[in-house]
C-alpha cells in the first residue's frame, strides 16, 4: 500500500525529530508505532496523512498517488469535537468540509455511530457524553469517509484502564469488519502488543524503526489473558529495554 524509504525530518530550531525511516506497509494490516515520548511516532503519522512533507527520502503509494480526500482518516489525542454540535452533526463533519455529501450520508452517520457502541446517542453534545463515549465519536468521524487507511495518534492514552481496555477490544473488531489498514502510535507496550499485527520499536529521537516484531495472537475475548501475549508483552519488553539501553 504505502513504501517509506529513508525517511528524515528536521524541525526548525533544530530538533531532529526522524532520521532515514524505511517501512513497508500492506493493504489491511494493523501496524503499532511504539517507543517513548519524543522519538518521532507523532510525526511519521503526519507526514504518513499528508500534514506534513519530509526532509529527505520518499513516500511511495502503490496506487502512484496520495490517496483521495476520505481515504485516509485520523484520530487525533484529544477528541477535537466542536462542542456546540451533536454527536451526529460532528461524525458528519468530513462530508462537510469535502462539500460533497453522498446520497446515504445520514445513514452512513447513523450507521457508523451504531458501530462504536453510540446507538441512542446522535443528538448527545459533547459535554454530555463521557471521556471514553467522546472518543468514539472522534473514532466514528475518522470512520464515516469509510477510509482505506487509518492512522490514529495515542487516542486511547487518557482515558481510565477498563474504558481503554474496551475501546481497544472495539477497534479490533471494526479493524477485522472493515478491513482497512491501520497505524497507531502507542508508548504503551501492553497496547501495542494487543491490538497490533506488526509492532514498530523505534528508537530515541531522532526516531529510526530498530525492531519489526511480528504479533500472532489468537482473536477472541481471551486474548489478553492468552499464554501467548504474555510471552510477547516480555518480548518486547526485552526488545524495548535494548533499543533504549
Amino acid at each position: 500500500m504505502l513504501l517509506l524509504d529513508g525517511i528524515g525530518r528536521r524541525f526548525a530550531g533544530g530538533v531532529h525529530a526522524l532520521a532515514d525511516v524505511s517501512l513497508a506497509l500492506d493493504e489491511g494490516d494493523f501496524v503499532a508505532l511504539l517507543g517513548p515520548s519524543g522519538c518521532g511516532k507523532s510525526t511519521l503519522l503526519r507526514l504518513i496523512a499528508g500534514l506534513d512533507r519530509p526532509d529527505g527520502g520518499r513516500i511511495a503509494w502503490a496506487a502512484g498517488r496520495p490517496p483521495e480526500p476520505g481515504e485516509i482518516g485520523f484520530v487525533f489525542q484529544d477528541p477535537t469535537l466542536l462542542p456546540w454540535a451533536t454527536a451526529e452533526a460532528n461524525v458528519a463533519l468530513p462530508f462537510r468540509l469535502r462539500r460533497a455529501a453522498p446520497p446515504d450520508a445520514a445513514d452512513q452517520v447513523r450507521g457508523v455511530l451504531a458501530d462504536v457502541g453510540l446507538a441512542g446517542f446522535e443528538q448527545a453534545r459533547p459535554r454530555q457524553l463521557s471521556g471514553g463515549m467522546r472518543m468514539r465519536v472522534s473514532i466514528a468521524r475518522a470512520l464515516v469517509t469509510r477510509p482505506r487507511l487509518l492512522l490514529m495518534d495515542e487516542p486511547f492514552a487518557a482515558l481510565d484502564e477498563f474504558t481503554r481496555h474496551r475501546l481497544q477490544a472495539d477497534l479490533r473488531s471494526l479493524w477485522r469488519e472493515r478491513g482497512c489498514t491501520i497505524v497507531f502510535v502507542t508508548h504503551s507496550i501492553y497496547e501495542a502488543c494487543f491490538l497490533a499485527r506488526r509492532i514498530l520499536l523505534m528508537t530515541p529521537r531522532p526516531g529510526r524503526i530498530a525492531r519489526d516484531v511480528t504479533a500472532a495472537l489468537p482473536e477472541g475475548p481471551q486474548r489478553r489473558i492468552d499464554p501467548a501475549y504474555a510471552a510477547l508483552v516480555a518480548e518486547v519488553t526485552q526488545a524495548m529495554g535494548a533499543v533504549l539501553a
